[in-house]
């Protein structure tokens, strides 16, 4: 199997909330479509990626499979958006696309014969009476990023639900709920709700006493089943971070169960080691082993996001132990520290100052941060680390080591000054490389490494003048 990292797929694709479903001897990526540099979340078509089973490293661009267009009640000035989304197998062996209209607040549905063929428009979801869910009815709730759970029995589950800490941001539609998430069991039509729809996890505004405390259903609703136990997963008030609940049916009471990952690894540090942030995602089971599947944020705010993914552990008692965020991802164990490697790959970035959380652009500063040069694109993804400057941190975890004895950076900009490398965050400084550049184009400077052979992390920071972009890291 080649090498694989975090991100997994090309620098280029912005791809976040990503729900991973294994059909047929591969896994299937489904998830909102960021542009580079957006204005707004999901602006772009919904495409697909896949790989087989036993080589996470093989991933495959299926394409365009869903697009704003295709939608029989498109406007473009009610349709800019098109946000997280989910599939399910039916009954009659076709594959389901649930889609949130967030402009219009309702959940549209495509149907294909293949999991990531070109989907058709198949309908909206609905009330038994045929009143669209989310819209013009006297009890609903505002809905959101819907998720789709098939049983072992054949029945098919919808869940959706929005919960934020203030006020509905999205006030020309209904109220949010503030029970928290909803689920409900949809009729073989795939289009109709069964009533009553069933509370699923806990908002802010009902968690006292429940366990939720602090770690409460914001968005992102998604269902799984491992060894016959529920598992509800979504994001939390605190936005950076995957919870889970833990039921013993697809309707009934969830308990919280804890973290599943934290973009920034809070929970598992003290403080942030990454920029903050949504995320989104889920847990499949492939090839025997568990995986917890997320989004990164770049680009100094949350409307460029990409998809990474991490192998995490399902204890013998049912609950998960939190995965910590790695450049190795889906590899399978350290990255061999041997030939070149793109410094976007690291894990952990902060500034001599810590962290920010993203939500609009965010003034650069002395903040380091992921970006690309050039517009939104498909092809030639040249990402790097930017604005690395005084005190600016990066980590890469893991890497094998095997009698390494020196290392290079490839860095561009203006800058004089030297970069610390350590074995950890606070670890052994195992090499010391002087910086002075002045070139747009990209520079190496070696030095001499002393670092233990075997699994370890690599920390560099950046003492001096000046700013770089940091592009490669080359043993």
């Amino acid at each position: 199997m080649a090498k694989v990292f975090n991100p997994y797929l090309p620098s280029y694709e912005y791809i976040p909330d990503g729900e991973p479903h294994v059909f047929d001897g591969r896994v299937y990526i489904y998830g909102s479509h960021d542009k580079f540099n957006g204005k707004y979340f999901c602006m772009n078509d919904y495409i697909s990626y896949s790989a087989p089973v036993d080589d996470l490293s093989n991933w495959r661009y299926e394409g365009v499979i869903w697009r704003k267009k295709d939608d029989m009640r498109y406007t473009p000035l009610l349709l800019k958006q098109l946000y997280a989304p989910d599939v399910v197998k039916g009954k009659d062996g076709r594959y389901y696309l649930y889609y949130f209209k967030g402009s219009q607040g309702v959940i549209g549905v495509a149907v294909c014969d293949t999991p990531a063929g070109k989907y058709e428009y198949y309908g909206h979801v609905k009330y038994p009476d045929g009143t669209v869910l989310g819209r013009n009815h006297e009890k609903d709730f505002h809905q959101f990023d819907p998720g789709v759970f098939r049983d072992d029995d054949g029945k098919i589950y919808l869940y959706t639900g929005f919960a934020p800490k203030g006020p509905n941001p999205f006030t020309r539609f209904r109220p949010v709920n503030s029970n928290g998430a909803m689920g409900c069991e949809l009729e073989d039509d795939m289009l109709t709700v069964k009533l009553p729809l069933a509370h699923i996890a806990k908002s802010q505004h009902h968690s006292s006493g429940t366990g939720y405390e602090g770690h409460e259903f914001f968005e992102a609703s998604s269902m799984r089943k491992f060894n016959g136990k529920y598992y509800f997963i979504y994001s939390s008030v605190l936005g950076h971070e995957l919870c889970y609940a833990i039921g013993d049916s697809p309707l009934g009471e969830f308990k919280y169960g804890g973290t599943l990952v934290s973009i920034g690894d809070v929970g598992i540090s003290s403080k942030p080691l990454n920029y903050l942030g949504n995320t989104h995602g889920s847990v499949e089971c492939i090839n025997g082993k568990y995986y917890v599947f997320y989004h990164r944020q770049t680009n100094r705010h949350c409307h460029s996001r990409q998809a990474c993914a991490e192998e995490i552990a399902l204890n013998p008692d049912g609950t998960f132990t939190q995965a910590e965020v790695t450049s190795c991802g889906l590899n399978g164990g350290p990255l061999e520290a041997k030939g070149t490697y793109e410094a976007r790959i690291a894990c952990h970035l902060f500034s001599k100052d810590g962290v920010k959380f993203y939500t609009a652009k965010t003034p650069a500063g002395n903040h380091p941060y992921f970006t690309q040069t050039g517009e939104d694109r498909e092809e030639n993804g040249d990402q790097y680390i930017a604005n690395f400057c005084d005190g600016a941190t990066c980590g890469f975890k893991y890497f094998n080591f095997d009698s390494n004895k020196s290392i290079t950076v490839s860095v561009r900009g203006k800058a004089n000054g030297e970069m610390i490398v350590k074995d950890s965050l606070d670890g052994n400084v195992v090499s010391t490389i002087k910086i002075d550049v002045d070139s747009q184009d990209y520079q190496d400077f070696t030095s001499e490494l002393n670092i233990k052979d075997g699994k370890q992390a690599l920390y560099f920071t950046y003492n001096g003048t000046g700013k770089l972009d940091f592009g490669f890291i080359k043993f």
